[in-house]
């Protein structure tokens, strides 16, 4: 990791009508518009729908960080977020992101361990630090058996 501060820029263009072109250097550009509640087509990236992949996304990178330094192998790991935009202290904002992550493990893995290192991960999430709440975390851990069949286990954090 480079020494921080670390630096973000991006650029939002657009005009009176149509959608709005988000850039950021190196990377490809992204088309946004409202959201089906907000009376957008609701077929395209919104500000709110990038904020909850944000946290989405930033678990699983940082799971995979924290699972490579400690030496957890682990087959796959899908994580649903689900943001919630209500009035709270006079304003629209986000009120709550519940993440649900489904965490598949070889045969004869940790549970434990990766049990610790999802919760780590919740902690360490810089885009869920960056929220006024925290970020609510129910997880699932599977563990890959011989004849095709699955253990689960799950908890809320």
């Amino acid at each position: 990791m480079q020494p921080l501060p670390h630096y973000y820029d991006v650029t939002a263009t657009a005009n009176e009508n149509g959608n709005m072109e988000i850039t950021s250097q190196g990377l490809t550009p992204l088309i946004s518009a409202p959201p089906a509640a907000f009376d957008g087509p609701g077929n395209l990236w919104s500000p709110e729908t990038l904020l909850v992949a944000a946290v989405a996304d930033c678990f699983v990178l940082t799971f995979r960080a924290i699972a490579a330094m400690s030496k957890l192998r682990w087959t796959s790991l899908v994580c649903d977020a689900k943001g919630t935009l209500d009035r709270s202290e006079g304003v629209m904002r986000f009120t709550s992101i519940e993440l649900r992550a489904r965490l598949l493990l070889p045969a004869r893995a940790d549970q434990d361990k990766a049990q610790t290192i999802l919760e780590k991960t919740q902690k360490s999430c810089i885009v869920g630090n960056s929220l006024k709440f925290e970020p609510m975390l129910r997880a699932e851990i599977a563990l890959e058996c011989p004849h095709n069949e699955m253990q689960h286990y799950a908890f809320l954090l």
